[in-house]
């Protein structure tokens, strides 16, 4: 069986490129066909497998300014020829499901989210734009184009995997298809549970928008309560103006997955304030051994265990992450009993559950075939 990978593009190293990792060592010779990639992110995590790009990676700033490119990406990902495979995976929240693929070939794609700026908070996704009214107008247009676009390309996949339960359920509404869901891997063996902690909470990942740092930075800065935030993104300088000259506010930029570890497993709980899809930080911290606070919204209403892994807010303001803040006691949590739960969502898991998948789905597949 010859295979071929698809994701969107290798420009940052998040969770869809965990799940890509991954893949990467279930089919060790299967090669990788994206819209483009940074050189330090495949120097770390794909150095010897073979990438196929397309043609926005040779534009004029294509890679630092890919996100301008987008109006050209469903043409781009179309000219990927995959005459060649019996199985294509697709790894996307994006572009990467609208591949062609031939009859002979199944197409299986591992769905992170519908695209976000395309349904759920398209809205949302203009309002945020530091563009005037009328640029704004003209990127409305372009993503009505693009949506349609999006809808023809979830046509063409065989069968869909969803990355949680809302996932699967954005994919019922958006392109009325069923999905199985398989949860993403998470590598617990990289993280450990310490005897001690220290006196401060912990929130990082990339830093953007909607990953609502501002509310926990407002729920801290007028306190004695330490919060260490670790990460970059778009939202750094916004986050450091709302900090202001807290003292108890620390910001640690970029760290290595180790010095990660090391901030999890000695940290008061980690904090998760904004909607995720799944929420890998979440589940590192409970590898960690440590508590989770949570917006009780989206991802983490499937990991996280009320009084047993972590807690829950309400209300997505400072206001009510400050009460659950306040009368946290970290003691009341049992360190042994967060890490076995987070075991739920290893890596060594998700290979299985994919393998088994794929196995049943492919011979299907082939049993229909003419």
């Amino acid at each position: 069986m010859k295979v071929a990978l698809v994701h969107d593009h290798l420009a940052q190293d998040g969770g869809a490129e965990k799940v890509l990792k991954t893949l990467t060592e279930i089919f060790p010779d299967a090669p990788i066909f994206t819209l483009l990639y940074d050189k330090k992110v495949v120097e770390n995590n794909y150095k010897d497998k073979k990438i196929e790009v397309s043609i926005i990676q040779k534009l004029p700033g294509g890679v630092k300014f890919y996100k301008w490119y987008m109006p050209f990406m469903p043409m781009a990902v179309e000219f990927f020829d995959l005459s060649e495979f019996d199985l294509v995976i697709s790894d996307a929240s994006a572009f990467a499901k609208g591949v062609i693929t031939p009859s002979k070939t199944l197409h299986i794609c591992y769905c992170h989210t519908p695209t976000r700026y395309l349904w759920d908070y398209t809205h949302q996704y203009i309002n945020e734009l530091h563009y005037n009214k009328y640029l704004k107008k003209i990127i409305s247009l372009i993503l009505n184009y693009v949506r349609m676009w999006d809808k023809l390309a979830a046509d063409r996949v065989d069968v869909f995997i969803a990355n949680s339960k809302l996932v699967q359920k954005r994919i019922e509404k958006y392109y009325r298809r069923g999905s199985k869901v398989i949860y993403p891997p998470v590598e617990i063996n990289e993280f450990k549970v310490s005897e001690k902690t220290e006196d401060y909470f912990l929130i990082g990942g990339r830093l953007a928008p909607y990953k609502r740092v501002d509310l926990a930075i407002e729920a801290f800065k007028n306190t004695d309560l330490k919060l260490k935030i670790y990460g970059d993104g778009v939202d750094l300088k916004r986050l450091k103006k709302i900090a202001g000259d807290a003292k108890n506010i620390e910001f640690l930029g970029r760290i290595t997955d180790p010095e990660k570890a090391e901030l999890y497993t000695k940290c008061l709980a980690f904090l998760n304030p904004q909607e995720e899809d799944f929420g890998i930080t979440i589940v590192e911290s409970m590898a960690s051994g440590r508590p989770v606070i949570a917006f009780a919204k989206g991802g983490a209403l499937e990991t996280v265990i009320p009084g047993v892994t972590g807690e829950f807010f309400y209300k997505q303001t400072p206001e009510a992450l400050y009460e659950v803040i306040k009368k946290f006691d970290s003691s009341h949590y049992d360190s042994k009993r967060i890490r076995e739960h987070a075991e739920n969502f290893s890596s060594e898991r998700f290979k299985n559950e994919i393998k088994e998948f794929i196995e049943t789905e492919y011979n299907r597949f082939n049993a229909l075939a003419p």
